[in-house]
């Protein structure tokens, strides 16, 4: 633990952000409010849900504020009135205007889950495994009022395994975040001078937010490896989906078969011997080991198989 504590303002809204959090309230930082969205109707009954960082927040007894937007006096009052030293930004998912970055002595840094200038935007994890990217990672930086373009201060890399879904990753991403954004707090709590690097605006590339209707198969616009990836991205959130005899089929794992035999893209083979589900694709087939059928729990292949008697060469939609 730090012997020189910091005044923190922190702004964060998902999962993602709790290990950053939740690293700085140990290291003995004074976190003297917490910013983060508002309370919000979600699920099938519309409850409303609060964000995992207030929950946290209260199980810390920090101060907890929750503005719609922050571009307004009475925001800017709050913030100043508290004469914190740094804001640490994790996830937050609003802009924060110039006015509110320059209230800080110390600055203002963001931990945002991709190798910057790579994958801007609010979808950064989906967006690397979608696109079939070897390597995944988190950068701080300074906070700007444009989005993601701050300077870069820490940055680590590692291997994307094929295999690795969104949410996987964003749990092993959101702790390595924690632990660069922790050294970063602690070396400017003693003074020691950051070490800024400018992002290159010709690689830049964004990660728009994740639309629903992205994650519906189109089976004859789709190769084996692209349907991998996708489904990866899209594990836990939205689920790649088509449709199967009038109801939606969600796919949540797949292995790519290998298989260079074309058949009618989105056609549905058993392998009877080893009790294996494929589906063709434009280029060969992948192989599901495990789907989830509209009502019903989520299966291996062999026990969709059993369920359903599933028809050689039955097509999904």
């Amino acid at each position: 633990m730090i012997n020189k504590k910091l005044k923190i303002v922190f702004a964060g809204t998902p999962e993602f952000a709790v290990p950053t959090l939740s690293a700085l309230f140990s290291e003995g930082h004074q976190i003297v409010l917490v910013l983060t969205q508002p309370d919000r109707k979600a699920g099938r009954g519309m409850h409303i849900k609060i964000s995992p960082i207030k929950q946290k927040a209260e199980n810390f007894s920090i101060p907890i504020f929750q503005p719609d937007q922050l571009n307004n006096d009475a925001v800017f009052k709050k913030l100043l009135d508290l004469n914190a030293d740094i804001l640490v930004v994790a996830a937050y998912g609003l802009i924060i205007p110039s006015k509110i970055l320059e209230i800080f002595s110390k600055g203002a840094y963001n931990v945002h889950a991709s190798l910057l200038p790579a994958w801007r935007g609010a979808a950064p994890i989906q967006r690397a495994i979608e696109a079939g990217d070897s390597k995944i990672g988190v950068t701080i930086m300074s906070v700007a009022p444009k989005l993601d373009t701050g300077d870069m201060i820490r940055k680590k890399s590692i291997n994307l395994g094929k295999d690795t879904n969104t949410g996987e990753m964003t749990k092993y991403l959101s702790k390595l975040g924690a632990e660069l954004m922790v050294n970063v707090v602690n070396d400017i709590a003693i003074n020691k001078t950051l070490e800024l690097t400018k992002q290159n605006e010709k690689k830049v590339t964004y990660a728009n937010k994740i639309k629903k209707s992205e994650a519906k198969v189109i089976w004859k616009d789709v190769t084996s490896e692209q349907i991998m990836h996708k489904v990866n991205a899209f594990n836990p959130f939205p689920g790649v989906f088509c449709n199967f005899r009038g109801k939606v089929l969600k796919i949540w794992k797949v292995t790519n078969d290998g298989n260079t035999e074309v058949n009618k893209p989105g056609s549905l083979f058993v392998n009877t011997a080893k009790g294996s589900l494929f589906i063709a694709t434009v280029d060969g087939a992948i192989e599901v080991t495990e789907i989830q059928l509209e009502g019903k729990r989520r299966m291996t292949g062999r026990e969709f198989i059993t369920a359903n008697k599933i028809i050689n060469g039955e097509l999904l939609l």
